[in-house]
C-alpha cells in the first residue's frame, strides 16, 4: 500500500515543517475536495486524503474512478469542476482567506472548461462546433473570428463561475461535515474512504 502511494501520490516529505496556519489551511483545503467528491453522485470515489506533504503538494485528495473512462459525460465534468474548486472554496468559506495552494486546481478546471466549450460541444450557445486553431509553419494560426473567440471566453468563464457557486452552496450547506473532516485530518493526518465518511459525521 505504501509503495503504491509513492507511485500514485508522490513520496512523503515529513521533513517539511509547515506552520500551524499552513496545516490548518491545508486541512480545510483537502477536506473541501473530499467533502464535495463524497457528496456528488458522478464524482470519482475518494480513496484517501492526507495533509502530509507529498512531492510539491502540501496535501492530496486521491480519487479513483470505479470504471476506466474512455468518454466523459457533461454531468461528470461539471462534478469534476466542483471537486477541483472544493479546496479553494473551503478555505474561503471556513477561514475567510485564499491561498496559492489552489493554483493547480484552478488551472486544471480552466482546461476542462475550455475543452467542454471548444472541443466537446458542451456549450449550448456555441453548439457542436470544434473551435480550434490550426498550425502553419509551426505557429498557431487563428481560424475563428474575434466574435467567436470572445464568445468562447465568455462561455468558459460562465461554466467556471457556475461551478464555483455550486461548490460554494454545497460547502455552506455542509459546514458541519467540513469542520468535522478538517479537524479529524489535523489529528490523524491521513484518512481512507470509510474513515472519511465517519469523520464527516463526527464519529
Amino acid at each position: 500500500e505504501e509503495a503504491k502511494d509513492k507511485v500514485t501520490m508522490g513520496i512523503e516529505r515529513k521533513s517539511l515543517v509547515l506552520s500551524e496556519e499552513e496545516r490548518v489551511s491545508t486541512a480545510y483545503h483537502e477536506a473541501g475536495h473530499a467533502l464535495v467528491a463524497k457528496l456528488l453522485p458522478k464524482a470519482d470515489k475518494v480513496h484517501k486524503v492526507t495533509i502530509i506533504p507529498r512531492g510539491k503538494a502540501l496535501g492530496i485528495t486521491q480519487q479513483l474512478p470505479e470504471d476506466e473512462k474512455y468518454a466523459y459525460t457533461k454531468d461528470y465534468l461539471l462534478d469534476r469542476l466542483a471537486v477541483l474548486f472544493g479546496g479553494r472554496v473551503a478555505e474561503e468559506v471556513a477561514l475567510g482567506t485564499v491561498s496559492s495552494g489552489a493554483g493547480n486546481d484552478i488551472e486544471r478546471a480552466t482546461e476542462i472548461a475550455k475543452k467542454m466549450v471548444a472541443e466537446w460541444g458542451m456549450s449550448e450557445k456555441i453548439g457542436p462546433i470544434a473551435v480550434k486553431t490550426k498550425e502553419q509553419f509551426g505557429e498557431p494560426t487563428d481560424i475563428i473570428s474575434e466574435d467567436m473567440k470572445r464568445l468562447v471566453d465568455r462561455e468558459v468563464k460562465r461554466i467556471l463561475s457556475e461551478a464555483y457557486e455550486r461548490t460554494r452552496q454545497i460547502i455552506v450547506e455542509n459546514m458541519g461535515k467540513l469542520e468535522n473532516l478538517a479537524k479529524t485530518l489535523l489529528e490523524r493526518e491521513t484518512l481512507t474512504g470509510e474513515e472519511i465518511d465517519l469523520a464527516m459525521d463526527g464519529k
